[in-house]
């Protein structure tokens, strides 16, 4: 929370009630509202960001787009439409807790103001966020994601450095590069902790999506124009500087004796995406492990559903697909409630989105085939770090004092992450764990004995100790907020209030677990 004033609160919180809430101006959420608010149904969008589009359509700063245009115009244009149909728009509006009805999402707004919002359906399409594997020198200012340099580059017309290594792996990475080749940069090289470009039976299926292999030679020609290498299997042991990083260490496999350094003054490193779930596991939305990331991921079927009756979760924050992904869900979900709400969609919409959506999850699926697992890489890169690598870096917790603390578990008491969390402070800081829980959960299974897919010991509000991905609780609030505004906001009362329509059939009743989305 931010103790920014102590200042008495004045009036009650606006409450804001819809047809349909969702949750996050993405490619996702803008798909969904679109549909519904020219359906005729009242529809609010809340984003925290001060303009829609999210990650993948952000906005270019006004100068930026006068002089260097638009880099994604059909986003400027989806946005228009959504306000065209009618849809609310409420930007800069963060979403920080749930109400004890277990119902009404509690927010504020851009002035600190609360507003608790209700919608007889609720969609989460809340995206993801990059996922980063601690290494020595990481925490060293130049070092940074690629998503990052990407909104440099892409929406800012402004390069992360002048000499930048760019590694992880995932297929993002080669835009980005592409991006700072753009810029005039020298790209040092990409380092690919994986082989997804060495031709292989695997590889084949890419013949199925024409599009995405001209996608890809477009920017292997590019790179290759540049004189940038693409390093396969390698990744990066450390980073070193003083005032801010200088050169970086990358070997095939780990292995010391092919490592090699290069001086840069910039580094971005990132292992694709991972859902963000938090609001999604605060409704009491079920969870799993996902077999190829280890990511806790809402179980939904096809249409988006959850657990919980009348919540949808769809897009990135349903696991990642990429954005013709997240539209496609987006689409599903809202003829699923235009369904419920007696206003089918037309048969061909139907059946095109069902298609659609089928030929995304098979490139889904040969993009899992081709690149590592990230539970993979979690479980071969993090175990092995010097013990003074840092792996919080808003606590400035090494790895050897989350070490020393999950060795302390007694056998056969269960090591629990939120022990090592107490103990160390181990993601307490303003990231609350995105940054560094997928290793720490990895140094608590080492210290355990476990492998990457078989989750962590975590202790919920109730006291009780279960097995789960390897991510910390959710915890209110999952976004930092005013204290004026926590004061102001008061409980709701047992009483369900009353909403613009009748709500489904158990809407607001305990949750029933839907089939699990393939």
């Amino acid at each position: 929370m931010i103790a920014d004033q102590w200042n008495e609160p004045t009036g009650a919180p606006e409450t804001v009630t819809r047809d349909v809430l969702i949750v996050g101006g993405g490619p996702a959420g803008l798909s969904a509202a679109e549909r519904l608010a020219t359906a005729g149904l009242t529809v609010t969008l809340v984003d925290e960001q001060p303009e829609l589009g999210g990650q993948y359509y952000r906005r270019p700063a006004p100068a930026v787009a006068a002089r260097w245009g638009d880099h994604r115009p059909e986003g400027g244009v989806l946005v228009e439409r959504v306000r065209a149909a009618g849809a609310e728009c409420r930007t800069r509006h963060t979403v920080w807790g749930v109400d004890d009805d277990g119902r009404t999402l509690l927010a504020v707004d851009g002035d600190g103001r609360p507003v608790r919002l209700r919608g007889r359906y609720l969609i989460i399409a809340t995206g993801a966020y990059e996922r980063v594997l601690p290494f020595p020198g990481w925490q060293l200012p130049g070092v940074a994601t690629p998503g990052f340099a990407q909104h440099l580059a892409a929406s800012e017309h402004t390069p992360i450095g002048e000499r930048v290594l760019v590694a992880g792996s995932g297929p993002f990475l080669l835009p980005v590069a592409c991006s700072l080749v753009d810029l005039g940069v020298t790209v040092v090289g990409v380092a690919e902790a994986g082989t997804p470009y060495r031709p292989r039976p695997a590889a084949l299926g890419a013949l199925r999506h024409p599009a995405r292999l001209r996608e890809l030679a477009g920017y292997v020609a590019r790179l290759a124009r540049a004189r940038v290498p693409i390093w396969q299997g390698h990744t990066v042991v450390r980073a070193e500087g003083t005032d801010r990083v200088s050169s970086v260490t990358v070997a095939a496999g780990g292995d010391p004796a092919t490592a090699r350094t290069h001086l840069v003054d910039a580094l971005c490193v990132g292992y694709g995406f991972r859902p963000q779930t938090d609001l999604a596991r605060m409704l009491g939305c079920d969870v799993r492990a996902d077999a190829v990331t280890g990511d806790a991921t809402p179980v939904t079927d096809p249409r988006g559903r959850t657990s919980r009756p009348g919540v949808y979760v769809i897009g990135e924050a349903a696991g990642i697909g990429g954005a013709p992904t997240a539209r496609a869900r987006g689409l599903a979900a809202a003829f699923d409630i235009l369904v419920q709400e007696g206003r089918p969609p037309a048969r061909r919409d139907l059946l095109r989105a069902g298609a659609a959506l089928r030929d995304l999850a098979r490139f889904t699926e040969l993009t899992e085939r081709l690149f590592p697992s990230p539970a993979r890489l979690t479980s071969a890169l993090v175990p092995p770090l010097p013990g003074d690598t840092m792996i919080c870096r808003c606590e400035a917790v090494t790895a050897r004092e989350i070490r020393a603390v999950a060795g302390e578990a007694e056998v056969p008491a269960p090591v629990d992450v939120n022990a090592v969390k107490a103990r160390t402070r181990a993601g307490m800081g303003p990231c609350q764990g995105r940054e560094c829980g997928v290793a720490v959960a990895a140094l608590v299974r080492s210290a355990a004995g476990r492998t990457g897919g078989e989750g962590v010991r975590t202790t919920a509000e109730d006291g009780n100790s279960a097995l789960s991905p390897g991510v910390f609780p959710a915890r209110t609030p999952i976004r930092p907020i005013p204290l004026r505004a926590l004061l102001a906001t008061e409980t709701t009362p047992e009483t369900t209030p009353e909403t613009s329509a009748q709500a489904p059939p158990d809407a607001l009743g305990s949750a029933t677990p839907q089939e699990e989305r393939p």
